[in-house]
């Protein structure tokens, strides 16, 4: 059973390793092992082998899904990485004319931002936290729109700040996509005041209270004292840069998105916006 296991966590490990070459993110090879460890662990608990999977066990699990009130969404993410590692296995035909539930057709409003009272607010109450690493951090976010994991890797270095302009460096960004990011005043001006506060060496932007690089788990932790989420952060700043006219391929680049598609989610109106337009054509 030992050796069974090893087999398994080897041949998973094996694929992992395989996706990595592909410039694949650390958090998406996470979700991988994840998923197909689960995967797995319910092939074992009915007789089933990861190694030697066919299109029953595979309809099966999919049916288990369901049952567990998965989402379509979720059922198609996992289904899609079963059907890489099946690809890695050389085994195509285990996911062919797999039956999975429909997704239910809606109306694809844009991504929630923030209102600009809630983005006051946080903004305000990191401020009165005296921070400068936080307020700085916050700043950064909502200014430029990166991710987390993006901040986390940066470098002093990466920042460049003049008298009137500045920029931030993206050289590693999701997919492997280098961008630069040019930095409004205020950024600069928090960005300054935290540099001018550190009397360390340290090559990270941001460090933690025992003087090493920040980690992404930490950074979450300082948004969640003040209930925001830093998809929330981004999201918003590409609703400004959409809502102050400009073009949808520029935004794409500054945000660092693969996919064009997914920047024009953000042409469309709110869910609040849509209320306000309902009301606007039908008032008397």
């Amino acid at each position: 059973m030992i050796t069974q296991e090893k087999s398994v966590v080897k041949v998973i490990d094996s694929f992992i390793q395989c996706e990595r070459d592909k410039n694949r993110s650390e958090g998406t090879l996470k979700a991988y092992s994840r998923i197909l460890n689960e995967f797995n662990n319910w092939l074992n608990s009915n007789g089933g082998s990861i190694e030697n999977i066919t299109r029953i066990d595979v309809q099966q699990y999919i049916k288990s899904l369901e049952l567990r009130n998965n989402s379509a969404v979720t059922i198609e993410n996992k289904f899609a990485i079963i059907s890489l590692f099946a690809k890695f296995l050389n085994r195509p035909e285990v996911v062919q004319h797999i039956r999975k539930p429909e997704h239910r057709k809606s109306f694809h409003t844009a991504p929630k931002s923030l209102e600009r009272n809630e983005r006051n607010r946080i903004l305000r109450e990191v401020e009165q936290s005296k921070n400068l690493r936080n307020v700085a951090i916050v700043n950064l976010l909502l200014c430029t729109g990166v991710r987390v994991s993006e901040l986390a890797a940066l470098n002093r270095d990466d920042i460049t700040i003049n008298e009137r302009s500045g920029s931030v460096s993206i050289r590693n960004g999701k997919g492997n996509i280098a961008r630069k990011v040019p930095l409004p005043v205020e950024a600069r001006l928090h960005l300054t005041k935290y540099l001018n506060s550190r009397d360390d060496f340290e090559q990270a932007l941001f460090i933690s209270n025992y003087k090493k690089r920040i980690t992404v788990r930490s950074v979450q932790r300082i948004l969640e004292k003040y209930n925001v989420h830093s998809h929330q952060l981004r999201h918003t700043y590409c609703r400004e840069l959409i809502g102050a006219g400009v073009d949808i391929v520029t935004v794409a680049e500054l945000a660092g998105h693969a996919d064009i598609n997914v920047t024009r989610r953000y042409a469309n109106p709110s869910f609040s916006e849509l209320g306000q337009i309902i009301d606007k054509a039908f008032s008397l």
